[in-house]
C-alpha cells in the first residue's frame, strides 16, 4: 500500500492487550488509533470520518458497549461510510442478528488468527475504496454532463436571441427591443406582486420566452413590415399571423423544445396579443386566460413600442406612453397589472436612458 493510500484504523477495545494484538496485525498498512471504552470510540469515529478506512470494534466494554456504539453510528449513518467490524469472544451469537442489522460488515471472534482477519477487513476496506472512487468518478462525470448541458442550453438560448434581434433589425426597429423587453418583463415580475408565486429560476426563464416574443414576424413580408403608413386590413391580418407564426417556428426548433424556457417562450409568441377584454388575438382569450408571465410581456411590448422610435412614427414621451395604456388607448390589460405597471413606471423609464 502506496503512502497516499495508508488511511487510518481505529481500535475500540477496554483490554489493551487485545489493542496491542490487533494493532500489529495492521500498524504497517494503517495508521492506527485506539480506543479504550466504547464512548470514546464513539468521539473517535466522529472525529476522524474522513480518514478512517475501518473500524474494530469491541462489544464488551464499559460506558458504551458496542452494539449500543453502533446503534449510534447507524443514527448517524456513518456505518454507510466507514465499514465496521466486530470483535468478540461471545461464541452465543445472541446479539448477531441486530449487529448485520445496524450495518456491521463481518464479525470476528477472539483469539484472532492474524491472516485471516487481515484478509478480511483488507477486503471490505479495498471495496469502499473501489465504492468511493466509483462514486467521485460518477459525481465527475455527472458535473461534466451538467456543464456540457448547461452550455449547450445557452448556446441554444444565444441563437435564439440572435434570430430574435436579426428580426428587430430587418423590421427597422432596434436590436435593443428585444432586451428591453426581457428586462422589463423581469423587473415587473420581480420587483411587484405580480410575481408572486413564481422562483427566481421561473423568472429567468419567462425573461428568455420574452425574448422570441415576435420571433414570428421572420414570416411578414418586408413590404407589410416595414410599411410607414397603415396597414390595410389584408396587410393587418397577415401581420397577426406572426402570434401564430412564431409559436409554430419554436416548436419546429428540437433545442428549443429542449430548453426549460420553451413553455413559456411558446405561449408568450403565441398569445402576447391578446387583452384582458377579449378582443386580441389569435385565440381572443379573455382576463386570466392568459397567463400573467404572457400579460405582462404584451405590456412590456405595448411600453417599448411607444416609448420608442419606429419606421411609423416617433418616440413618445415616458408620461404620454404610461397614459395612453393607462386610458385604453393600447388595449384592454388586466387592472393589476396596470396598477403594478403605473407604480414601476418611473424605475422602467431608466430602461432607455
Amino acid at each position: 500500500m502506496s503512502q497516499v493510500e495508508r488511511e487510518t484504523l481505529l481500535i475500540v477495545d477496554d483490554d489493551a492487550i487485545n489493542r496491542a494484538i490487533l494493532a500489529n496485525i495492521f500498524e504497517s498498512e494503517y495508521r492506527i488509533l485506539e480506543a479504550e471504552d466504547g464512548l470514546s470510540g464513539l468521539q473517535a469515529v466522529r472525529e476522524n470520518a474522513d480518514s478512517l478506512s475501518a473500524v474494530l470494534l469491541d462489544i464488551v466494554m464499559p460506558r458504551l458497549n458496542g452494539l449500543e456504539a453502533l446503534r449510534e453510528l447507524r443514527g448517524e449513518g456513518l456505518t454507510a461510510r466507514i465499514p465496521v467490524f466486530l470483535i468478540t469472544a461471545d461464541l452465543t451469537g445472541a446479539w448477531m442478528k441486530e449487529a448485520y442489522d445496524l450495518g456491521v460488515m463481518d464479525v470476528i471472534f477472539k483469539p484472532v488468527v492474524p491472516y485471516i482477519v487481515r484478509r478480511r477487513v483488507n477486503s471490505v476496506v479495498e471495496l469502499f475504496r473501489a465504492r468511493r472512487r466509483l462514486g467521485a468518478e460518477v459525481e465527475r462525470q455527472r458535473d461534466q454532463l451538467l456543464l456540457q448541458a448547461q452550455q449547450l442550453a445557452e448556446m441554444s438560448t444565444g441563437m435564439v436571441e440572435a434570430l430574435s434581434t436579426a428580426i428587430e433589425f430587418r423590421s427597422d426597429e432596434s436590436g435593443e427591443h428585444v432586451r428591453r423587453i426581457h428586462d422589463v418583463t423581469c423587473h415587473l415580475l420581480r420587483a411587484t406582486p405580480l410575481g408572486e408565486g413564481l422562483s427566481e429560476s421561473e423568472i429567468v426563464l419567462i425573461g428568455v420566452g420574452a425574448i422570441t416574443h415576435d420571433v414570428g414576424k421572420i414570416s411578414i413580408p418586408d413590404a407589410v413590415l416595414n410599411k410607414r403608413g397603415r396597414l390595410t386590413p389584408e396587410e393587418y391580418e397577415l401581420m397577426k399571423t406572426h402570434t401564430v407564426k412564431g409559436a409554430e417556428l419554436l416548436s419546429k426548433i428540437p433545442q428549443m423544445r429542449e430548453l426549460p424556457a420553451y413553455r413559456y417562450a411558446y405561449d408568450i409568441a403565441l398569445h402576447h396579443h391578446e387583452r384582458w377584454d377579449g378582443r386580441g388575438y389569435p385565440d381572443g382569450l379573455v382576463g386570466d386566460e392568459t397567463p400573467v408571465w404572457t400579460q405582462v410581456v404584451a405590456l412590456a411590448d405595448v411600453y417599448d413600442a411607444l416609448v420608442s422610435r419606429r419606421c411609423y412614427k416617433e418616440a413618445y414621451p415616458a408620461k404620454e406612453a404610461m397614459n395612453m395604456i393607462l386610458e385604453g388607448q393600447c388595449g384592454a390589460f388586466n387592472p393589476r397589472l396596470l396598477e403594478c405597471f403605473q407604480k414601476a413606471e418611473p424605475v422602467l423609464r431608466r430602461f432607455y436612458q
